[in-house]
């Protein structure tokens, strides 16, 4: 008899999809990054110039996955391109990174969860710690409070979205309105009620700095951290309600919405705070300092400031976190049913239609992930692994317009071939300026990576792979 797959139902209407690619993108960076940023150019003037910049490819990104995406609106998002594009192994090896650099990026939420939940109350308990290297990059496992709080917090999201992708979309949804107001009410309590604006700030002299093109770069690279968010949405396309048409409303809609707010929080940084203090605040190289949140909060609460600033970074981080367990757990559920990974992941609940055993695998792997490494070496990585896989997905763009000319394109790239090729010569750029700037944890990632290929031959002998058939989705 033959078996009868389950398929995954199509709950998610626009403004679920628009709210996971805010929600998702709106994450930890912003709090975070600008401290990093600023100790890689030395000025305000570059600081805004990078995310400018950034948040430009990240447009540039959206519009690329729009075409993608509504083309082919099937789980699995970005393994889904690269298989229909060059083959079963690019696929595979996107498939592999997604499931243990994904992890990362789920790990990295979650130990910021436990920073923001520390500020309320501070948890010091530590109760095993040993640190070992990888490629020559120091990696410290730790297990105590905050630990145990990061591996909470993934497990209750996880089993949210157990129960259906219809209440994993409207807590997303939830999470992103509280999560927008509550940073428009940092930029209006900065503008409207901070004691120490001045706009002699945003014209400070050079801190020191990284500095040149290195330094933009590694500025750059700290940036895109804060704008990915738009790629998530596609692995989960199979669960979105007429994807031709939504799938690009919600991922450049999304993109312009975060582009603007950024400038405007980065702006009221910059505005009330002197620049030394957004270049000393909470990174790698100031573990202990408070993030440059924190301190714009302060300037307009005062005393008041922490507990009130860890509570908005907890509710944005929290719909980051969401977010990302939602549609990771799509693309090894896509390369399982494609023979490409392990069988188990692409098994549909019958009740939820939901990838359990996906969702399951995947929290629990980000669990071990968070007992280790700084947020910054966990984002740093995953910043890595994205640059490195965007440049072939956006090249299968220019391949499926020659390959495949006969697929329905409900929504075409504007100014192409510029658009991609544009996207392509940045993310080289970005991926040369990392391993200049962080080769250690480029390299690990490089290795990570790799680490896929021994395997392929594993999973091509369990049975013939799937030929690729793109599936039009039906209108809601």
């Amino acid at each position: 008899m033959k078996t009868i797959l389950l398929e995954p139902r199509r709950d998610l209407t626009l403004t679920h999809a628009t709210s996971l690619v805010v929600g998702i993108t709106i994450g930890t960076g912003v709090f975070l990054k600008s401290a990093a940023m600023a100790q890689a150019v030395g000025t305000p003037a570059l600081v805004l110039g990078a995310w400018v910049v950034a948040g430009i490819v990240a447009l540039l990104g959206a519009l690329c996955f729009s075409e993608l995406g509504a083309m082919l609106p099937d789980a699995g998002g970005e393994y889904v391109y690269l298989r229909a594009a060059f083959g079963e192994v690019p696929g595979f090896l996107y498939a592999c990174n997604s499931f243990l650099l994904g992890g990362a990026s789920i790990a990295a939420y979650g130990a910021a969860v436990a920073i923001f939940v520390s500020d309320i109350h501070a948890f010091d308990h530590q109760w095993f710690s040993h640190t070992f290297t990888f490629f020559g990059s120091a990696f410290t496992w730790q297990f105590g409070t905050r630990q145990l709080i990061a591996m909470g917090v993934i497990a209750i999201f996880a089993a949210i979205n157990c129960a259906g992708v219809m209440l994993g979309g409207r807590v997303q949804t939830i999470l992103t309105v509280a999560k927008v107001i509550a940073i428009l009410g940092v930029v209006g309590g900065v503008f409207l009620f901070s004691g120490t604006p001045d706009t002699g700030n945003l014209t400070a002299p050079a801190h020191t700095a990284t500095g040149g093109f290195a330094g933009f770069g590694a500025a750059l690279f700290a940036a895109l951290w804060a704008y990915s968010g738009w790629q998530y949405l596609p692995m989960a396309a199979s669960e979105v309600r007429e994807p031709q048409r939504n799938l690009p409303r919600a991922i450049i809609g999304g993109t312009l919405l975060v582009l603007v707010i950024y400038l405007l929080v980065n702006s009221a940084y910059l505005y009330a705070l002197p620049f030394w203090q957004v270049a000393t605040s909470n990174s790698t190289a100031y573990p202990d300092a408070p993030s440059v949140a924190a301190r714009a909060v302060q300037t307009f609460l005062g005393t008041r400031a922490a507990p009130v600033a860890s509570l908005i970074f907890l509710i944005s981080t929290v719909g980051s976190l969401n977010g990302t367990i939602l549609t990771r757990a799509r693309v090894s559920f896509a390369s399982a049913r494609d023979g490409l990974f392990f069988s188990a992941f692409g098994r549909l609940s019958p009740r939820t239609r939901v990838p359990v055993t996906s969702l399951v695998l995947l929290c629990i792997w980000a669990a071990v992930l968070a007992a280790s490494g700084t947020f910054d070496q966990l984002t740093n990585m995953a910043v890595m692994s994205y640059a490195i896989f965007w440049i072939p997905v956006t090249c299968a763009i220019i391949a499926l317009r020659r390959k495949r000319p006969d697929l329905a394109r409900p929504f075409r790239l504007p100014a192409y071939p510029w658009v991609p090729l544009t996207l392509i010569v940045i993310m080289v750029w970005i991926v040369v300026s990392a391993l200049i700037t962080t080769p250690r944890e480029s390299i690990a990632t490089i290795v990570l990576i790799l680490l896929g290929l021994p395997l392929y031959p594993f999973f091509r002998r369990r049975g013939p792979g799937v030929p690729l058939t793109p599936t039009p989705a039906p209108r809601a």
